[in-house]
């Protein structure tokens, strides 16, 4: 029974220093996880890039199609 007491009494739970370094590491890895969303070189400006290549390639496709139709109007005639 004495060691029973013993070891619960020992057992106290986190320390101060554990919740401290533990709070700091998930304060640096919300800081890296941010940064690589919404940096200059983040996810987000990537995908505003590659959506304003991709309106700038459908006009691009659109003008060599109707240029194309065209062509294909005048043989016709």
């Amino acid at each position: 029974m004495k060691y029973f007491i013993m070891c619960k009494k020992s057992n106290q739970g986190i320390t101060l220093v554990a919740l401290v370094v533990t709070i700091v590491v998930l304060l640096i890895l919300a800081g890296v996880s941010i940064s690589l969303v919404i940096g200059q070189n983040g996810i987000v400006t990537k995908a505003q890039e590659a959506k304003e290549k991709t309106i700038n390639d459908q006009i691009n496709t659109e003008k060599q199609l109707n240029t194309l139709y065209n062509e294909m109007l005048q043989w016709a005639e």
